[in-house]
């Protein structure tokens, strides 16, 4: 049985910091984090592959979004910094299938199988 459990979610003025966790089950392929506002679509916010050290993200977070492994934790962490509103929104993790080619569309929701419950981060102005 696969679980992805995210935590860390809250509510942040804008500008401020949150660190999501996702804590995985089993071997960690390739784990993307994904968020959705209401109405809105679910996209691809980062993705990494651990054994690669690959890693992607969206361009409306770069440089102020990071994904890393966290070893001591064995977790896959989303370090957000210098939050905005339009950041709101429930943010999950995913896992991909073992030997699916995920890194071709790293930050589509289609590549992956496995989906946490979510954790839900507010950003205020």
């Amino acid at each position: 049985q696969v679980q992805l459990v995210e935590s860390g979610g809250g509510s942040v003025k804008a500008g401020g910091s949150l660190t999501l966790s996702c804590a995985v089950s089993g071997y960690m392929y390739q784990i993307g984090w994904f968020r959705q506002a209401p109405g809105n679509e679910r996209e691809g916010v980062a993705a990494i592959s651990p054994s690669t050290g690959a890693a992607w993200s969206a361009d409306t977070v770069k440089g102020r979004f990071t994904i890393y492994r966290d070893t001591a934790k064995n977790t896959i962490d989303l370090q957000m910094n210098s939050l905005r509103p339009e950041d709101t929104g429930m943010y999950y993790c995913a896992k991909a299938l073992r030997g699916q080619p995920a890194w071709l569309a790293p930050l589509s929701p289609e590549s992956y199988t496995y989906w946490g419950q979510g954790t839900q981060v507010t950003v205020s102005s």
